[in-house]
């Protein structure tokens, strides 16, 4: 009988070690290295093998004399996806996407492989039985008649179906239920991971089948397994939002064939997840009239400009200390934001209660809305609107001076497609700038104290 061979890794980054050990020589966190068997049988035949891979011996070869034809990438219906993933499903590709319990994942993932018309798209499922994934199906418009559902768990079973199959796409829900005989421990294991996804990876690339691999992620908001996961596939989606909102996000965190500065925007509904193609008119809500306090601002997510709604309330403070509260917008920035409205712009806030609130459940970091949110305080201490067919696109510094921004021209792009008519800007943004191309009034200024003199008088 052999010998059973075991080794210590950590659980959370991944890390082998020889011996056990309290605290992880890599990450420095306590209690997380376990044992495990890494190998209970000689290796005589893998998963995935073909008798061209026996075969072949890769030699080295001048890079110019390497014949590269472009593949065509696999287009689905689903836009967001495909803008995502920079234009379509590289063929060969393993694409790993991450999210909290709940979001959306599988629904994504089953939406996509019941739209791909013409693709023969298996549905690998660990998590769930045929019938509960047949009725969350039944909820979506259309049932594809190429979709093909394996509920399985050992690696081995799966690629023998495979072969039978031979699938054009192939989606596994999720990587952390998988399991190989040539590893003794558990499934979702840092070995199991890691051994099941080289195994899935070598398919992928000998076979040209792009595959899906749905990942769990950790308390922090990282993906479960190794850190070696993320290195091994090709492209890292996240798929973020609030469960208790309707809106979800798609964004890359890594992408081999494109832009990680794209993403997806979603609407989760009863009978699946909508794409939202422009964002921007479902973020701005309808109002009968102008309120104080309400201000629009023009940000980038990602290399797509959003129009979002900015909310303050502004009130005494009747308890004593005044409260500062934000939601979808960094606390310290609102307080130093404050702090210069009170320094450069005289307004007295030191009494007040401040809240402040991005509209549609956002979270924004970009500091383009410094503006739009300085001016929403202003319009709520002073109980004056601002017109709603002003919007803002610009950052504030310690001194009230009005910052230029990146990509001006997408933000008043967007603007003028979405009918404002005027958008307030940096001074220094109009350099090397054609106004004259917009039909929006383009008003820049230089001081904080501008601005407000000129929306106030």
């Amino acid at each position: 009988m052999a010998k059973v061979k075991t080794s210590f890794f950590c659980q959370n980054c991944g890390a082998q070690s020889p011996k056990w050990l309290g605290k992880c020589s890599s990450c420095e966190q306590w209690n997380t290295i376990v044992e495990e068997v890494v190998q209970k049988e000689d290796k005589n035949s893998h998963s995935w093998k073909t008798e061209s891979t026996v075969q072949k011996v890769q030699k080295p070869a001048l890079l110019s004399q390497i014949k590269y034809d472009q593949e065509a990438r696999i287009i689905c219906q689903d836009q967001e996806l495909n803008r995502v993933l920079g234009g379509g499903i590289v063929p060969g590709s393993m694409v790993l996407i991450g999210g909290e319990p709940g979001i959306g994942k599988s629904t994504l993932m089953l939406q996509i492989a019941l739209t791909l018309k013409g693709y023969r798209v298996l549905y690998i499922s660990g998590e769930e039985s045929e019938q509960q994934i047949k009725m969350r199906a039944e909820r979506m418009p259309g049932i594809s008649d190429s979709c093909y559902i394996l509920t399985e768990t050992s690696t081995q079973n799966i690629f023998k179906q495979i072969e039978l199959l031979e699938p054009d796409l192939v989606v596994v829900d999720s990587i952390q239920t998988l399991h190989t005989s040539y590893v003794e421990s558990s499934a979702g294991s840092i070995s199991q991971v890691r051994e099941c996804t080289a195994e899935i990876m070598k398919y992928a690339k000998e076979s040209g089948t792009p595959v899906f691999l749905i990942g769990h992620i950790t308390k922090e908001g990282n993906l479960a397994g190794p850190k070696v996961l993320e290195h091994m596939v090709d492209t890292v989606l996240q798929f973020e939002g609030d469960r208790h909102l309707a809106y979800r996000i798609l964004r890359t965190t890594k992408n081999r064939f494109g832009s990680t500065s794209e993403l997806g925007i979603y609407e989760m509904q009863g009978t699946g997840l909508r794409q939202v193609s422009n964002p921007s008119e479902i973020l701005i809500s309808q109002r009968d009239s102008d309120l104080s306090g309400v201000t629009i601002g023009a940000t980038l997510e990602g290399n797509r400009p959003l129009l979002i709604e900015i909310q303050s309330l502004v009130s005494v403070a009747t308890y004593g200390t005044p409260q500062r509260s934000s939601t979808g917008f960094d606390a310290k920035r609102l307080n130093m934001l404050l702090a210069v409205l009170e320094k450069r712009g005289g307004i007295r806030l030191g009494t007040q209660d401040v809240f402040l609130n991005i509209a549609g459940g956002l979270k924004v970091e970009d500091p383009a809305i410094d503006l739009a949110v300085c001016a929403s305080i202003v319009s709520s201490f002073e109980d004056v609107a601002i017109p709603g067919h002003i919007c803002f696109a610009a950052e504030v510094g310690l001194g009230g001076e009005i910052r230029a921004v990146n990509r001006i021209e997408n933000r008043i792009s967007e603007a003028q497609k979405l009918g404002f008519k005027e958008i307030y800007i940096s001074k220094f943004n109009k350099k090397g700038l054609d106004i004259q191309k917009f039909n929006i009034k383009v008003s820049s200024y230089a001081k904080l104290g501008e601005v407000f003199k000129n929306l106030l008088s």
